[in-house]
């Protein structure tokens, strides 16, 4: 299973203690959020294997030399604009609808959210709605939400998503 890790503070020692495939710069609040994403980009490169996006701003990201996007729910009109800059896309979706329309649309990726409790996000949709939905799509999905723990991630390892994505995971 692949792992996603968000983070708003990247640091050098985080990426190599849990060696996520992907690892996301979201930083809402930063204004200098340009510079934290070059540097961001440049603490990435050097692990091969890593999958670098930046949030919502697929100009930033193809400037900066970023693997992609991770564009909000609010966004698909953006999905064609940063595949035609060649940028894979993830992006957020709640329902099941969101997650067909991110496929029909071209996304790469999205997360599906939240799976389990969650702060401010609304009722959890549970591991039985990750399961329904992988089942209905060809679109790689990221389980997202809740997950804070390996306990966590040893649920949703029964359905046959494609991943899971977290902040509070990768924090510890």
């Amino acid at each position: 299973m692949k792992k996603y890790l968000i983070t708003s503070t990247p640091s050098y020692f985080q990426l190599r203690k849990h060696m996520p495939d992907f690892a996301l710069y979201r930083d809402k609040e930063n204004k200098n959020y340009a510079t934290e994403a070059q540097n961001f980009v440049q603490m990435c490169k050097p692990l091969k294997t890593l999958n670098v996006f930046l949030h919502q701003d697929y100009n930033l990201a193809k400037e900066l030399g970023a693997d992609g996007v991770h564009l909000t729910s609010k966004q698909f009109d953006e999905i064609p604009k940063a595949k035609e800059l060649g940028l894979e896309v993830i992006i957020s979706t709640h329902t099941h609808d969101e997650v067909h329309i991110a496929e029909a649309m071209g996304a790469d990726y999205v997360t599906y959210s939240p799976i389990f409790a969650t702060p401010d996000k609304g009722a959890p949709k549970g591991v039985e709605s990750l399961q329904e939905i992988v089942s209905m799509t060809d679109i790689k999905i990221f389980a997202l939400g809740g997950i804070v723990s390996q306990s966590e991630v040893e649920k949703i390892e029964q359905t046959s998503v494609y991943g899971f994505a977290s902040i509070r995971y990768f924090s510890a």
